[in-house]
C-alpha cells in the first residue's frame, strides 16, 4: 500500500507486539493513529523518513524506547501524542525542529533529563504537555515569551529553581506546576497580562507572601498554592 495516507488502529485494546519497521517505507502516510492498544517494543528509530506525517499517535500503549533522534525530521507534524507508555531517556535537544508542530503531548512517561531551550522555537505551539515524568533542572524562560502557547503542564517531575518571570505575563492561560521541588518567594509581577484559567503551584517548596499584585491580574479561575511554606496575610 505504497500510497497509504492514513492508518488509524485506535481503541483495539488486544493488539500487541512491536509497532512494524516497514511503516517508515509508506512515503505518503500523513496520519499514524495507534492509540489505546498493548503495542510493545521501540518507536522505529527512522520514523523520521515519513516527511508528510501531521499526526503520530501512540498514545496508551507499553512503548519502551527512547525517542528517536530522527523524530525532529518529521517537518510537517502537526500532533504529536506519547502519553502513558514507558518511553525513557531524554528530550531531543533539537526537538524545536519541529516546526509546524501545534500539540506536543508525552504525559506519563519516564522521560529524564532537561527541557530543551529549543521548544521555545516552535511557534504554533498551543498545547505542551511533560508531566508525571522524570525531568529535572530549570524551566527555560523562553517558553514564557512563546506567542500562543496556551497550555503547560509540566507537574509532577524534579524540576528545581525558581519559576521564569515571563510565565506569569504570557500568552499561557493553563499553568500547572505543582509537585516539583520550586523554591524562593514567589514573584511579586502579576498584572493585567496575566490571565489564567488554572494557575496550580501546589506541593513545592515557596516560602514568603503571596505576591499583592496576585489581585491585579485579570483573570484567575483557579489558584491552587497549597501545601508550601507561605506566611503573611491573603491580599
Amino acid at each position: 500500500l505504497k500510497r497509504l495516507s492514513s492508518l488509524t488502529i485506535a481503541d483495539w485494546k488486544g493488539i500487541s507486539g512491536p509497532i512494524p519497521a516497514c511503516i517508515t517505507s509508506l512515503p505518503f502516510l500523513r496520519i499514524l493513529d495507534l492509540i489505546g492498544n498493548r503495542l510493545s517494543g521501540q518507536i522505529p528509530e527512522d520514523i523520521g523518513r515519513l516527511h508528510r506525517l501531521t499526526v503520530l499517535n501512540i498514545a496508551d500503549n507499553l512503548v519502551t524506547s527512547r525517542i528517536p533522534r530522527s523524530l525532529t525530521n518529521l517537518s510537517s507534524l502537526m500532533h504529536l501524542d506519547l502519553r502513558n507508555n514507558r518511553i525513557w531517556g531524554s528530550l531531543p535537544r533539537d526537538f524545536g525542529r519541529l516546526r509546524m508542530l501545534s500539540r506536543a503531548l508525552l504525559s506519563r512517561n519516564y522521560i529524564g533529563g532537561t527541557i530543551p531551550d529549543s521548544i521555545s522555537k516552535i511557534y504554533r505551539l498551543a498545547d505542551l504537555d511533560l508531566s508525571l515524568n522524570r525531568l529535572s533542572g530549570e524551566i527555560p524562560a523562553s517558553l514564557g515569551k512563546m506567542a500562543v502557547l496556551a497550555t503547560l503542564n509540566l507537574d509532577a517531575n524534579n524540576l528545581s529553581g525558581k519559576i521564569p518571570y515571563s510565565l506569569f505575563n504570557s500568552a499561557i492561560g493553563n499553568l500547572n506546576l505543582s509537585k516539583n521541588s520550586f523554591h524562593g518567594y514567589l514573584p511579586d509581577v502579576f498584572g493585567p497580562g496575566s490571565y489564567f484559567m488554572v494557575l496550580d503551584l501546589s506541593y513545592n517548596n515557596f516560602w514568603g507572601p503571596i505576591p499583592k499584585s496576585l489581585s491585579q491580574a485579570s483573570f484567575i479561575g483557579h489558584l491552587d498554592l497549597s501545601h508550601n511554606r507561605l506566611c503573611g496575610r491573603i491580599p
